[in-house]
């Protein structure tokens, strides 16, 4: 009777190293010595992205919103409402939307990123590519003009669209450093099939999709580099999963109804900022952190700003471990299970949001908290820094707050509170998700 127990024991070891492994490795199903170099070099640049006073960012981001709706010397002018062509209405679109020749100087996005992802520059520093032909039939050898053959150049590259189209991806599409996707001025669709991987990677910008019904792939041998290709396992189905990586800009897409996340970052992610997008339709919306067992996420840091948490949205509007999270301006109009949540004490700050909770249907279902802790005791989880700043609640909506004030506050009154309070969020993120622009007129 050993025997059957012996073998089932082993199953259950080669079951669990099959989950465990494509996990730990990002379905890499060969760690050969080219995947081994990139995560060494993007360990490096990570903790060089990381930032030992990350109050000072926020802070920085809090001037701009400040400037952005009051005007640089603090009064109400810009609340007034926009009579000209450009209706940008937070820092980061009017940088650059107000300008009606954005197509002719594109790489301009590269400077208005702010938050954590600051020092993004994507493809900033090389040429414009094209991408001319949908189709993704080819893994190992990606036809030119093909939105999977410009990712994998070893050069910076500025990625554009030719027209219209919808990419289904056969398998996860490998971006790799130095690249920017930007979908401005036609209508692009990454949908039905695969979704967006940066693995190993520095330097990337997501900027203008429209990313929804990505399903889990199969795997098998994909070419992740000119120089390179291996076998990977089934992919998750993430919108965008973002593995081992950083300086990344994720901005203005709309997403949703994919199998896994819409957006992921985990195996010490950081230097990201989230912005400007507009999320739908999903269960699990945003996992920043896959593992309370992985301390290697100390080091992420991650500003989620301006973005809409829309209609159809169940939970993790982020889920958080580990890292520090400044969860700012963003306008939650639907949750069905919980808002913000996390676990392996993550510091959280969470600023001039607006969390609108749903009308009580069930007495048996209250929805009205907006935080969640999980694999923790009160007494634990109270020592956390979960701090909530001018948030608007809405319908009895409640943020628990735990830890103590910063000792040195991370943002003045007036930064805090009177720069962005919670009502003005509906203006701030009005233009959330992929925009309608025309190369010859401003977004």
């Amino acid at each position: 009777m050993a025997a059957p127990k012996s073998n089932s024991l082993l199953l259950l070891f080669v079951v669990m190293f099959m989950v465990v492994v494509p996990t730990i490795r990002a379905h890499i199903a060969e760690y050969d010595d080219y995947w081994k170099a990139r995560e060494k070099e993007a360990k490096t640049v990570a903790i060089d992205a990381f930032d030992p006073s990350p109050e000072d960012v926020n802070d920085d981001f809090n001037k701009n919103v400040e400037k952005s709706i009051f005007g640089k010397n603090g009064t109400r002018r810009n609340l007034k409402v926009n009579k000209g062509p450009c209706k940008a209405t937070n820092p980061i679109d009017r940088c650059w939307r107000c300008r009606r020749n954005w197509a002719m100087d594109r790489r301009r996005l590269a400077d208005c990123v702010l938050g954590f992802g600051r020092r993004t520059v994507g493809g900033k520093h090389g040429r414009l590519y094209i991408v001319t032909d949908p189709s993704d039939n080819d893994m190992l050898n990606p036809k030119p003009g093909t939105l999977r053959y410009a990712v994998i150049q070893p050069q910076p590259l500025w990625i554009v669209f030719g027209r219209s189209m919808i990419i289904k991806l056969k398998q996860e599409l490998m971006v790799t450093s130095d690249k920017t996707i930007d979908g401005r001025g036609v209508n692009v669709h990454i949908a039905y099939g695969a979704g967006i991987t940066i693995q190993f990677a520095r330097n990337v910008i997501i900027h203008g999709l429209h990313i929804h019904d990505i399903v889990s792939r199969p795997g098998g041998l994909i070419r992740d580099s000119v120089h390179h290709f291996g076998l990977r396992t089934r992919s998750d189905g993430d919108g965008i999963s973002i593995f081992g990586s950083s300086h990344v800009w994720i901005d203005h897409n709309s997403m949703s109804k994919c199998e896994d996340g819409l957006v992921d970052a985990i195996q010490g992610s950081t230097a990201i900022t989230i912005s400007n997008n507009h999320f739908t339709k999903h269960n699990e919306t945003m996992l920043l952190g896959a593992s309370d067992g992985y301390s290697g996420d100390i080091i992420m840091q991650v500003t989620v700003a301006f973005n809409h948490f829309g209609r159809g949205l169940i939970q993790r509007m982020p889920r958080c471990r580990w890292g520090f999270f400044h969860v700012v301006n963003n306008d939650y109009t639907h949750w069905n299970m919980y808002a913000v949540g996390g676990s392996a004490h993550p510091t959280i700050v969470s600023q001039g949001n607006r969390y609108v909770a749903a009308p009580l249907m069930d007495p048996k279902h209250d929805a009205k908290e907006v935080t969640k802790r999980d694999h923790a005791t009160k007494a634990e989880w109270s020592k956390w820094t979960w701090r909530s700043e001018g948030d608007l609640m809405v319908n009895g909506a409640f943020f628990v707050q735990s830890g103590v004030p910063f000792k040195k506050k991370p943002f003045s009154r007036y930064d805090m509170i009177k720069a962005k309070p919670g009502k003005f969020v509906p203006r701030l993120t009005r233009y959330s998700g992929a925009l309608t622009c025309w190369r010859t007129s401003p977004c």
